[in-house]
């Protein structure tokens, strides 16, 4: 037997501290296979350790909420089948940050594998992927490879399981050099009266194993993703896991399948720590024992340990309990599909987990330390100190100069590249895809279509974490609106440096209180979510430290999907509008990072009443047809948003006033919050709009944009140039 010693303890994330509360626990020293899974379901990234305290200040119920955090993903109602079958949309938002960055491609596939695992666990169809990812400079020599493999692991398995990639985002910066970030979302639609969960129930009843072969790939993933990375960091590859889409397809529709029936009493996606994670979920979700014989686990390789089969995250793997004398019926669903089954267990009644292996028992530990049991942190923590006012900024000398550079830029630029890899169409359920401020896909076989988008923007929340957190939430909530969808709920994925670092914890703490307080506001509760921390990187030419990225996945419903609009402007001789006032932010704004070389001044500050007055106003017009064109005003203020809709149209260009006396890059470049720009006929009047209104151009019949007050008069084709240059010049 091997010795546990201070050395392996370490070696497997835990302190002294955590093993000393083990040996507590216990009564006794652990064993190796013991230790290892106390390991993976202490780790950050099973137990969220240092931020469930925190955690718990979100909101997370409302009417329409069905499941909120705690299962594999959040379920919401959204009405009703042509039969008159309660619907809901089941999502979630995952990372799997330190996987893409050893292996690009696995890393990204094996994340949107796992997160479509986590949406049909609970009985939904996925109808659609998203993706919001973050790299480092351009420039640095590891960024083309990162991208290159990312996008095609993301593109390959979607496409390959069938599942439309409709939507998301891709930043760039410095800070992300050594250290990306891979967040993956799905959405998918069940029946609300036949949603599944995890928690086990039923002494005697049998504990299958369902999907692909157990082998040695993803052993200690979950410790790995808990950890920054050094100059090893490569020595970790063996840790990435490896998947197969088409094996993927095969069991979700296996799965459904055997859901169709009344055989299943809970079921787990084998995601971060595998066979361990599942195992002791279920059990500690529904208070009973389990026990298991890894002899009976289907494996890939020979002479696989214990320690092997309950660590691998090898993917397209489930667990489930099923009804008792079930087993033959569920069988022969999964081999149809070509599919691994096995009875590898049963439930118990002693509130442990006990494993057998080869007729000894090698392990026996009981459930709630390793679960409910786990260490909670009041980690240190320490607000940043607020930035520095702004103070005068130069004008802009050359309005025109500065947009080519704006639409051009790494942030702003389009990402054709990257979009053109996946498949956005299959299913033929998509109706607004990439390019837009949400994506909208149909709910098949009704009117019905659900709006979804990923939206944060870290260089606010690294200036100011409460305003960067309601930012987010705010962002989403307004991209939803842009399309004539109504916001009903999100899911996030927090993505922070070492929680360890008390300046580290007061990012995550103030993001989370700006995202608390714009749900509230907003009435958009989370309902699923993931913690993704220690991303940051010791290595030579690293990044150190990211900067706080919480990701946020909105999710919202339009009644009738040809209701719905995008940001192209359809036509000339129309009105443009913009709702929202216009005092000119450039603290924190693209156009000072670009144009002048600073990131510096406050975020622009966040009027959650004005921002829902303004989005509750866009969706009514929206749906009245008053509206012909919708676009949030986000990255790069008005002028951006501007060049957006007339690139997104076809042989049109706009004309926009600039009032007398402004400062022209606060009012063109600015990125105060809670704004759209829309269109409208040129006659149509609007005396009832609660917020700041004003109508500031004409739309034009030729692919120009002007602005006749300053002589500024360019080419659609050459917006376009500038536009679609950086990422075909990035990847060669």
């Amino acid at each position: 037997m091997t010795a546990i010693t201070t050395e392996t303890v370490a070696a497997h994330g835990l302190t002294p501290e955590e093993y000393a509360r083990i040996l507590g626990a216990l009564g006794r020293a652990p064993n190796l296979l013991e230790l290892g899974i106390f390991s993976v379901m202490w780790s950050e990234h099973c137990s969220y350790k240092s931020t469930r305290l925190h955690l718990a200040k979100l909101p997370t119920e409302a009417p329409w909420v069905i499941m909120g955090p705690g299962e594999n993903a959040g379920v919401i109602a959204i009405g009703a089948d042509a039969a008159g079958h309660p619907l809901a949309a089941v999502f979630k938002m995952e990372s799997h940050n330190h996987p893409s960055f050893i292996e690009p491609c696995q890393g990204a596939a094996t994340g949107v594998g796992g997160i479509m695992r986590d949406v049909f666990t609970m009985g939904a169809r996925p109808v659609a992927l998203l993706n919001a990812l973050s790299f480092g400079a351009p420039e640095h020599p590891r960024t083309r490879h990162l991208v290159r493999g990312v996008v095609a692991g993301i593109g390959g398995y979607g496409n390959c399981v069938g599942v439309p990639t409709v939507g998301g985002e891709v930043r760039f910066h410095p800070r992300y050099n050594g250290n990306i970030l891979v967040n993956a979302m799905c959405v998918g639609i069940a029946r609300a009266d036949r949603i599944f969960t995890s928690a086990a129930a039923g002494v005697g009843n049998p504990v299958v194993y369902v999907g692909s072969r157990t082998g040695r790939d993803g052993i200690h993933g979950a410790t790995m993703a808990s950890a920054e990375f050094d100059e090893t960091s490569e020595e970790k590859r063996p840790t990435v896991q490896v998947g197969d889409p088409f094996l993927e397809k095969l069991l979700i529709e296996a799965c459904l399948e055997l859901m169709a029936t009344d055989a299943i009493v809970a079921i787990q996606d084998m995601g971060a720590a595998g066979l361990t994670s599942s195992s002791v979920e279920m059990a500690g979700k529904g208070g009973v024992g389990i026990r298991l014989d890894l002899d009976r686990v289907p494996a890939r390789e020979a002479g696989m340990t214990p320690y092997e089969f309950m660590l691998s995250e090898s993917q397209e793997r489930m667990l489930m309990v099923l009804k008792p004398g079930r087993e033959a019926e569920a069988e022969a669903i999964f081999r149809k599909w070509g599919l691994e089954f096995a009875v590898i267990g049963a439930i118990t009644e002693s509130g442990r987990l006990e494993l057998m292996f080869h007729g000894e028992q090698v392990a026996d530990l009981p459930l709630a330390p390793l679960a409910e049991g786990a260490p909670k942190y009041d980690r240190p923590h320490v607000p940043p100190p607020p930035p520095a006012p702004l103070g005068p900024v130069e004008d802009s000398a050359d309005i025109a100069a500065d947009l080519l550079t704006l639409v051009g830029s790494p942030d702003l630029a389009s990402r054709r590249w990257v979009f053109e890899q996946y498949d956005h169409m299959v299913g033929a359920d998509t109706v607004i895809r990439h390019g837009a401020d949400a994506a909208l896909v149909r709910v098949h076989g009704t009117r019905m279509a659900l709006a979804m988008t990923t939206d944060v923007t870290p260089r606010y929340c690294a200036a100011d974490p409460v305003e960067g957190g309601r930012q987010a939430v705010a962002e989403a909530f307004r991209n939803i609106s842009a399309v004539g969808a109504t916001p009903l709920a999100i899911t996030n994925c927090l993505n922070f440096a070492a929680p360890t670092n008390p300046a580290v914890m007061g990012e995550l703490v103030g993001c989370l209180e700006g995202m608390a307080e714009a749900c509230r506001a907003l009435d958009t509760p989370v309902v699923s979510g993931n913690v993704s921390l220690y991303n940051e990187s010791k290595a030579t030419g690293g990044g150190a430290a990211i900067p706080p990225t919480p990701s946020i996945g909105g999710v919202g419903l339009i009644d009738d999907w040809a209701k719905a609009v995008t940001l192209a402007i359809r036509a000339g001789g129309e009105a443009i509008w913009l709702v929202g006032g216009a005092p000119g932010h450039l603290g924190q704004s693209l156009w000072l990072r670009e144009c002048r070389g600073r990131e510096a001044g406050p975020p622009p500050p966040v009027d959650l009443a004005a921002e829902r007055l303004a989005a509750d106003w866009v969706r009514r017009r929206i749906h009245d047809g008053s509206l012909s064109a919708v676009h949030d005003i986000s990255d790069g203020g008005l002028l951006v948003a501007l060049a957006e809709m007339v690139l997104a149209g076809r042989g049109v260009g706009a004309a926009l006033d600039l009032p007398e006396g402004v400062h022209r890059a606060g009012f063109l470049f600015g990125e105060d919050q809670g704004r759209y720009l829309v269109t409208a006929p040129a006659g149509a009047g609007f005396a009832d709009c609660p917020v700041a209104l004003a109508r500031i151009g004409t739309t034009l019949g030729e692919a120009r944009l002007t602005i006749p007050a300053l002589g500024l008069d360019l080419a659609v084709e050459a917006l376009r140039a500038a536009h679609e240059g950086f990422f075909p010049a990035l990847m060669g």
